[in-house]
């Protein structure tokens, strides 16, 4: 979601570099020693906006870092990279996508489209957008895990009934994982968000992890099926 103050400059510049230098040794993890390769770590992309980015928290407060500890504590033997871009449409997204999801990644979660509906944007065209990201993905054979996203009720049941439709019809089509909506839990609740009211606290984030960590540990059993 986008924030109602645009940052300044040295502020996106910051998080550009700490963003392509995330993706630098998640790509680098690719190269570990023989023994550390053996390990099999499971390589995670999380492919989003700033409710992905963790806009307004520390890093390691952000949904993919709180995620690999949440997985981790589970037993899971994985790595969760934040692709989240602050104010990223769906169209951002896929045109982004390639270099987002570098090389020797396991599967993408894909939560995008927040953005659009905020801004009332035209779902077919969020479905488009959509469906190129998973169309590129499906070429590099990378199994999705969609985080589906419902429309603000107040742009009316015409606009929502087309927009909340588009990720179970997306899952369907492309054999996808779906979490149905990411903010489930914490939508309305002025305690698990931010003054601005759209973006997830600390707190908002352990909650949305804690309620999609088991759709997460299904889609990790289909990308690293039990020995």
């Amino acid at each position: 979601m986008e924030s109602r103050a645009a940052p300044r400059q040295s502020q996106v510049l910051g998080r550009a570099r700490l963003f392509a230098a995330a993706l630098l040794a998640f790509v680098a993890g690719s190269s570990l020693s023989p023994a550390a390769a053996d390990a099999r770590t499971i390589r995670l992309v999380a492919l989003g906006d700033s409710l992905t980015a963790g806009y307004g928290l520390a890093p390691e407060e952000a949904f993919p870092a709180a995620l690999e500890r949440a997985l981790r504590e589970k037993g899971w033997d994985v790595a969760v990279a934040n692709a989240g871009v602050s104010g990223d449409t769906a169209s951002a997204g896929a045109a982004r996508v390639d270099w987002s999801v570098p090389d020797g990644t396991d599967g993408v979660i894909l939560e995008l489209g927040a953005n659009d509906a905020l801004r009332g944007l035209d779902p077919a065209g969020t479905e488009t957008a959509l469906r190129q990201i998973l169309d590129r993905l499906k070429t590099r054979n990378i199994p999705v895990l969609i985080a589906g996203m419902y429309a603000p009720r107040s742009l009316g049941a015409d606009y929502y009934g087309k927009f909340d439709a588009i990720y179970p019809r997306l899952a369907a089509e492309y054999g996808a994982d779906l979490y149905p909506f990411f903010l489930d839990g914490i939508a309305g609740e002025a305690r698990l968000n931010l003054q601005d009211g759209m973006h997830p606290t600390a707190e908002g984030v352990r909650t949305i992890v804690a309620r999609i960590l088991p759709t997460v540990e299904s889609f990790l059993r289909r990308i690293q099926p039990p020995s």
